[in-house]
């Protein structure tokens, strides 16, 4: 197992009946046992919060304020990258996870120690751990789940196709709304011509730049308040040059009585430094400053000119621009008016573009038919490779007449319709049973008992998983309606898939936990409650008394001993 990632220990505290539990889970296959309502489903519970599961305030056990289930996974190198562009941070190729929850129903996930959003978990959760439940089986009947399955079972070979048809379909669909939008543009084509010819020949004679509306602005303020601005930069500089009580001449006078003493002391020294420059500071402002006032001219021939200008400007936006900011529209305006001409010859070539706009979408829907035949083809062969071994194992799950046919329905190629395109291909993929040879086929839903389901998913599950990187399965209660031999070959079928895969199985078949690599017992105090000392790893007479315990119903019966030691011997 060192390709995939797997479980290496589930901590879980004040969930429903279990107060604090943490166990450690080895490769292989583990067995959790005990008695009904001992708390083996909230393991799993736990399990399915740290997955990404559906926050669920009610499992907060009563007297504590929130619950938290944890988990460290053990990463396979391959898939760290994975887990890191995902938001994971990996560490020495392990991740913790934690999730609390309140009484209140506020949920928390943290990740080595960093908080994470809930939803990267269920990103995640399907390169870690697949869980099966009662409703695992229900969901296999439905038709989608059965194309995933095949798919999976498929591999790469699929994958890759089943992505090239997938890229062909967004751009067949691509193509198909440029063509309607073309054509919409087409129908309105001379009325579209008008204004836009109409547009470009007030463009030219406008001649608008960028930034020029922003300047216009500027100059027409400057010139609109010529007298104001004399007035105050002559009282400014009359201020700075005033012959007694100008600022100029003040500095110069404090600069010249410093000139002396400046060397006796280096704080002085400092001072008249910063005195200096602020001299050459007055003095550079006061020549700029009449500078400033030379150029003050009243123009109103250039006043009127730029006012009528933005004039122009305003009205061009409010003909062919929108309600957007000034500077926006100016933009809006010139970027238009630069593809301009490319849009009229668009149009007075429509007609052309069309049909070379068509010419290409043909091209496209041939090389989409051509994929969604290709993964036609290889979801039939995948059919029947997985068909026969899934009647394989079901033969070994003591249904030895029963045989699975994986059917794919595919449309005529020949005359097939756009509705026939999904985004998972145009086939329809049906899974039936065979009762025994000479029976009429049979849909799984209807064709298989509830303890048939769970051997027909059992077997799906140990075909696949050679194939499929999930390192860690999850069974709760899979042998419900099974007994007897059928129940002793569920048991060894599980063991098989643990020789690929970490398996971790809820159940009270005696049978099937003769098989476990590892086998933990959960049992409640008298006080209903379930703490660490009440979750145990049992090994060798311990484990030996489980077993009869499971067989039998009761503790101590010599009988029930012998039939644990002879199952516990299968597994050697």
């Amino acid at each position: 197992m060192s390709d995939r990632s797997y479980l290496d220990e589930i901590t879980i505290r004040s969930i429903g009946v279990i107060e604090d539990a943490t166990l450690e889970i080895s490769p292989g296959l583990t067995v959790l046992t005990g008695e009904t309502g001992a708390g083996k489903t909230m393991i799993l519970s736990a399990l399915n919060l740290i997955l990404g599961g559906k926050s669920d305030s009610a499992l907060v056990r009563v007297g504590s304020d929130r619950l938290v289930a944890s988990a460290r996974f053990s990463i396979a190198d391959q898939q760290v990258s994975h887990f890191e562009d995902s938001g994971l941070l990996i560490e020495d190729g392990q991740v913790v996870i934690t999730r609390t929850i309140n009484r209140d129903g506020k949920s928390k996930v943290s990740a080595n120690g960093i908080s994470v959003p809930v939803s990267i978990l269920s990103q995640i959760s399907e390169h870690l751990v697949e869980v099966h439940a009662q409703a695992a089986n229900i969901n296999i009947t439905k038709s989608s789940s059965q194309r995933e399955l095949l798919d999976r079972f498929g591999g790469v070979e699929i994958h890759n196709v089943l992505s090239e048809y997938r890229e062909h379909l967004a751009t067949y669909h691509e193509f198909k709304t440029r063509i309607v939008a073309f054509k919409k543009s087409i129908d309105a084509k001379d009325s579209a011509l008008v204004s836009l010819r109409e547009f470009t020949t007030l463009m030219k004679k406008l001649n608008l730049s960028r930034g020029e509306y922003s300047q216009i602005d500027i100059e027409i303020e400057r010139l609109s308040s010529v007298e104001e601005l004399r007035i105050a930069s002559e009282f400014s500089h009359g201020a700075l040059m005033a012959e007694e009580s100008g600022v100029l001449n003040s500095l110069a006078i404090a600069r010249k009585a410093l000139e002396s003493a400046r060397g006796k002391d280096p704080a002085l020294e400092a001072i008249y430094s910063i005195m200096s420059e602020s001299f050459y500071l007055v003095s550079d402002a006061s020549t700029s400053m009449a500078s400033y006032i030379q150029s003050l001219e009243a123009d109103p021939a250039r006043l009127d000119f730029l006012q009528n200008r933005k004039s122009e400007i305003n009205n061009a936006i409010k003909r062919h621009g929108g309600d957007g900011s000034v500077a926006d529209e100016v933009e809006g305006l010139i970027h238009r008016f630069d593809h301009a001409a490319e849009t009229i010859l668009d149009l007075e070539g429509g007609d052309e573009k069309l049909a070379a706009l068509e010419n290409e979408l043909n091209i496209i829907k041939k090389s989409l038919l051509e994929s969604a035949q290709t993964l036609s083809t290889r979801r039939l062969q995948a059919a029947q490779l997985l068909s026969d071994a899934v009647t394989a194992e079901i033969h070994s799950l003591s249904m030895p007449h029963t045989s699975m046919s994986i059917q794919v329905h595919s449309p005529d190629y020949s005359a097939v319709k756009e509705s026939d395109f999904t985004a998972t291909g145009c086939d329809e993929i049906s899974m039936m049973l065979c009762a025994h040879k000479g029976a009429p086929l049979v849909s799984l839903a209807k064709g298989a008992s509830g303890g048939e389901m769970s051997r027909v998913m059992l077997a799906l599950e140990v075909v696949i998983a050679a194939t499929h990187p999930v390192g860690t399965y999850v069974f709760d209660e899979v042998d419900a309606g099974v007994g007897g031999k059928a129940a002793i070959e569920v048991g060894r079928r599980l063991h098989a898939l643990s020789a690929h895969a970490q398996v971790i199985v809820v159940t009270h078949l005696p049978q099937v936990a003769a098989w476990a690599d590892s086998h933990f017992v959960v049992n409640k105090n008298s006080d209903g409650s379930v703490s660490q000392s009440d979750v145990r790893h049992v090994t060798g007479d311990e484990r030996l008394i489980e077993i009869a315990r499971m067989l039998a119903g009761l503790e101590g019966s010599a009988s029930a001993r012998e039939h644990a030691a002879e199952l516990l011997s299968l597994k050697r």
